[in-house]
């Protein structure tokens, strides 16, 4: 019995010591994943929340969830009485939305003379009837193309032609735009042409308003929307055409319901309100943002076009609480003279690509702590990066999971060959940590890579074959991007921005952070040109001066010596008054670069590096004679 009671009186102190060994265990084990791997919990909630999302995809497929507008009549039939968008001051609700694009539907079916799986083109500006029309199509089972309402007859006939539209609808604020000839070019080639626009100054030309209010808004028969595989095409959306015409990158239904859920990777919620002010014909806004709202339930305000005057009166009228950015966007909103209520809003979440980590950190610093989510895609990619630790100037992690997420590799790139390097194998070499390289991903079941419609060579021209072993295939970005040791990816430049000057590559992105530091730039563009008889390229920046601030040529030779090594410090620079930006607030380099350093034929002021001098000084026609004569050496 004795015994017995020892043992009895020793349990409890032997279980007091098993859970003192096991809460020292797991303190130990907390102190070590902090101190060697800081990014753990982070990493895992991230791995998780993508394990969800692909779980989320795979059970819509099987509750017959097939396309953005079977989860959208979901989202109505949950929240019909939701506000879904909200423009210029007009409120939509879901139930509106569906209603209206029911109504495009019908007026396509009785009057349209088109057949399931035909691609109809879509150009027309930001506002409620650009989804009425998109979703209205898709119902019909219609592929839509969106178009870029920036780009004029030349490249929309390419863009129709590639994507073989059968027909057009063009948006009453596009058809100023619209010349007699575009419009008599498609009619001939059998393209029926629609206008959101009560009568038309075309003949054979067909109205949309009109129909509208002589149908229903029933659905059209369900059949003609099923969608038997995820995989087939739901839209066409247009590159930028930087290189040349715009390109129709195919974008599945299964790649529209996986972006839906991007916005839930950065904590947004139904309660959220997403301002959204990129144009609609581009990913980001339609993808990220109007999907995204809908796999939320969620509430949009839709601006017909950015404006920084307004985005923060904006914000605070419309409790905003997350927007969509590109380029240089946020730069814009600093650039803005500062206010006593710059920090008065609620938004909390910002997501998007393309910012600059010196514009990052003044953002957070003006406008408050906003969970600011850099990502890194492309229009015709499936797969991306997320800084899913808001680390300011990365563009994803590769973390501990990463192996699970995605397969992809920094090749080395030889940037004056323009060409890979590879080994005596002819395989390719991956490029060391701190060293920029060509990002590929492997091409796989689970990242696809469906091409470009109607351009199978410059489809082909993106695959990039036997990389590490013989039948592999990866897929080229064009981009350059650099690791850290932590896992950290940063966007370096594109393949075609980076100039190689002195026998040295110089990132044109990392020059214009230097310049952007100096007091007087508002915005800066750095560039290559080429100079005679010189091989490669050398510096040039274009910059717009803050107001009432002029240029200081002594002071920007000083910091760009101080801070630059002598290859990447730019020889030319020429003074604007507006900076050159595309549809997506991306800075143009190609025109800039084309036109060069010559006085004669640029009017702005521009500004030659003189050493003697130690000073940027005006760059006078006799100058540039002795620069391209070679009496002047760079």
């Amino acid at each position: 019995v004795r015994d017995h009671e020892i043992d009895y009186c020793l349990a409890p102190s032997t279980l007091c010591a098993w859970i003192s060994t096991v809460a020292g265990g797991i303190v130990v084990l907390c102190v070590s994943l902090k101190i060697f791997f800081p990014y753990f919990w982070a990493d895992l909630v991230y791995f998780l929340r993508w394990k969800r999302s692909k779980a989320t995809v795979k059970k819509w497929a099987k509750n017959g969830i097939l396309s953005i507008i079977d989860l959208f009549r979901q989202t109505v039939e949950k929240n019909p009485h939701k506000p879904f968008l909200i423009y210029e001051g007009t409120v939509y609700t879901y139930q509106d939305v569906d209603r209206r694009s029911n109504r495009v539907a019908q007026a396509f079916l009785h009057y349209g003379n088109l057949n399931k799986g035909d691609t109809v083109a879509l150009l027309m500006g930001n506002g409620p009837d650009f989804i009425h029309v998109w979703f209205g199509l898709a119902k019909l089972g219609f592929i839509v193309a969106f178009l870029n309402v920036n780009i004029r007859s030349r490249s929309l006939l390419h863009c129709i032609n590639t994507s073989a539209a059968k027909a057009l609808v063009i948006g009453e604020d596009c058809l100023g735009s619209i010349e007699k000839e575009f419009i008599l070019n498609l009619l001939e080639n059998n393209v029926a042409v629609w206008l959101m626009s009560a009568s038309s100054p075309f003949q054979h030309v067909h109205t949309l308003p009109d129909k509208l209010d002589k149908v229903s808004d029933n659905p059209v028969p369900s059949h003609l929307r099923a969608v038997t595989d995820t995989r087939n095409t739901a839209l066409h959306i247009f590159t930028s055409g930087s290189t040349g015409f715009p390109k129709a990158a195919i974008i599945t239904h299964h790649r529209t319901l996986a972006a839906s859920l991007a916005l839930i990777q950065c904590g947004a919620v139904s309660q959220d309100i997403i301002y959204v002010t990129l144009p609609l014909y581009h990913i980001s806004a339609s993808l990220l943002g109007i999907s995204g709202c809908i796999q939320l339930g969620a509430t949009c305000v839709l601006k017909k076009k950015f404006s920084a005057r307004q985005f923060w009166n904006d914000c605070r009228k419309y409790n905003v609480t997350m927007f969509l950015y590109i380029g240089e966007l946020c730069r814009y909103l600093c650039n803005q003279p500062c206010k006593e209520e710059d920090r008065v809003h609620e938004v909390r979440i910002a997501l998007g690509n393309g910012i600059r980590p010196s514009v990052w950190k003044e953002f957070l610093m003006r406008f408050g702590p906003v969970k600011i989510f850099e990502f890194y895609g492309s229009t015709e990619g499936s797969l991306g990066f997320l800084n899913y630790t808001n680390k300011i100037g990365a563009v994803g992690r590769a973390g501990i999971f990463s192996k699970f997420l995605h397969s992809f590799e920094l090749l080395k790139f030889d940037v004056w060959k323009q060409e890979l390097i590879k080994d005596e194998n002819g395989r390719c070499k991956k490029a060391p940590i701190g060293k920029p390289g060509l990002l590929v991903f492997r091409v796989t079941e689970d990242g696809p890579f469906y091409g470009y419609v109607g351009n199978k060579e410059a489809s082909e021209k993106k695959f990039l074959r036997n990389v590490f072993v013989e039948g592999d295939v990866y897929l080229d970005t064009g981009d350059l991007l650099v690791m850290d040791e932590d896992g950290f990816l940063y966007f370096t430049d594109r393949v075609g921005d980076t100039f190689r000057w002195k026998g040295e590559n110089v990132a044109t992105l990392e020059v214009a952070e230097i310049i952007d530091m100096m007091d007087f730039v508002q915005e800066v563009n750095v560039y290559g040109v080429s100079v005679k008889n010189y091989e490669g390229r050398t510096g040039m920046a274009a910059i717009v001066l803050k107001h009432y601030h002029d240029f200081n040529g002594e002071r920007l030779y000083k910091h760009v010596e101080d801070f630059l090594p002598n290859y990447a410090q730019p020889r030319f620079v020429r003074i604007m008054d507006v900076m050159q930006i595309t549809e997506t607030f991306k800075h143009q380099k190609m025109h800039l670069a084309n036109e060069g350093f010559n006085p004669e034929i640029i009017s702005e002021p521009l500004y030659f590096m003189y050493e003697p001098a130690r000073s940027y000084i005006p760059l006078t026609r006799e100058i540039y004679q002795k620069v391209v004569s070679g009496e002047i050496r760079l």
